[in-house]
C-alpha cells in the first residue's frame, strides 16, 4: 500500500525559533516525525503549503483538492491545521474513490507532550483499515468528515452525534 502524504502546515509543523521569539514552520517536521515513529510504510511526501489553517482560503482548499484528485495513490494522508480541518475535509468529500485522512496536532510536533505522533499513527492506521471516504484522525479517534467538530473549550475533536 503506497500512501501519498500532503503537508499543508498547521500547528503540527511548527517549532519555537529562539532568535525571533516566534513559532515558525519546520519544513522537515514530517520526516523527523516518521523517523521517530519508526514508520516503514511506503509514503510519498509533498509539501503543498505551510500555512496556519486560519489563513487558508478557497484557493488553498482547491490546491489540496486538485492534488488529491490527480495523485495516483488511493490512500492519502493530509497534515493540516486543526482550526479549519473540518472545512477542508468537507471540500474533499466529493472524492469518493480514495481514502483520505486529515490529521494535525494541538501542540507542535517539536514540543514535549505533543499529540502529533499519536495523531499521525492513528491516521496511518485509519488509512490501512477504513473504506474509501474522508476522515479526520485526532485524539485517538477516527471521525467521518461530516460528523465531527473541534471543541475549542476542551481542546479536542468530538463527534456531532
Amino acid at each position: 500500500m503506497s500512501i501519498q502524504l500532503f503537508i499543508t502546515g498547521g500547528t503540527i509543523a511548527k517549532y519555537y525559533d529562539e532568535i525571533n521569539g516566534k513559532l515558525e514552520f519546520d519544513p522537515d517536521h514530517m520526516t523527523k516525525l516518521l523517523e521517530e515513529a519508526r514508520c516503514t510504510a511506503d509514503i510519498r511526501s509533498e509539501t503543498l503549503m505551510l500555512k496556519d489553517s486560519l489563513d487558508m482560503d478557497d484557493v488553498d482548499r482547491e490546491i489540496i483538492y486538485q492534488s488529491c484528485v490527480t495523485t495516483e495513490a488511493d490512500k492519502i494522508l493530509i497534515t493540516h491545521g486543526t482550526d479549519t480541518m473540518v472545512e477542508t475535509a468537507g471540500r474533499l468529500s466529493e472524492i469518493t474513490e480514495k481514502t483520505i485522512v486529515l490529521t494535525g496536532a494541538m501542540i507542535p510536533y517539536a514540543f514535549k507532550n505533543s499529540d502529533a505522533l499519536f495523531n499521525v499513527g492513528t491516521a496511518l492506521g485509519a488509512l490501512a483499515s477504513m473504506p474509501h471516504g474522508v476522515y479526520l484522525a485526532m485524539n485517538g479517534h477516527v471521525f467521518i468528515y461530516n460528523n465531527v467538530y473541534k471543541d475549542k473549550e476542551r481542546g479536542e475533536f468530538c463527534a456531532l452525534s
